[in-house]
């Protein structure tokens, strides 16, 4: 007996799981510069559960667009994702350094709002 589950990317799209966990996470963003200690440790693990949800959508609408190469775009993905993540700690923390860590969670908070441009994924075919 074979048993078929069904996430919820290939019931609702993934573009729409994509939009909805990074734009969610907006909210909670925004919150952020005006927390104590204990609420942006809340928060942090919020935003990174929300964040996090989409990541699986993401590689398979990347397969999705080059399904000849299954293999070498998710290889892409992890290695671009955590690459380009840990350039960008770095270039934060430069910036912190520069300014103030209060500059750099006043300007992050906002990041979130740049998943606008998902509306530029191409739309793929529910299967």
């Amino acid at each position: 007996m074979t048993h078929k589950t069904c996430s919820l990317h290939d019931k609702v799209g993934r573009k729409a799981v994509i939009w909805i966990s990074i734009l969610g996470a907006a909210p909670f963003t925004l919150l952020f510069p005006y927390c104590n200690l204990f609420w942006t440790a809340v928060l942090s693990v919020v935003i990174g559960l929300v964040l996090s949800s989409a990541f699986s959508a993401i590689v398979v609408l990347a397969q999705e667009l080059v399904p000849s190469k299954i293999g070498m775009i998710s290889g892409v993905f992890f290695g671009l994702m955590f690459g380009i993540s840990g350039i960008a700690a770095a270039g934060l923390g430069a910036l912190a350094d520069a300014t103030s860590i209060e500059h750099v969670f006043n300007w992050c908070a906002f990041l979130p709002l740049l998943g606008i441009i998902t509306i530029l994924l191409p739309r793929m075919k529910h299967t």
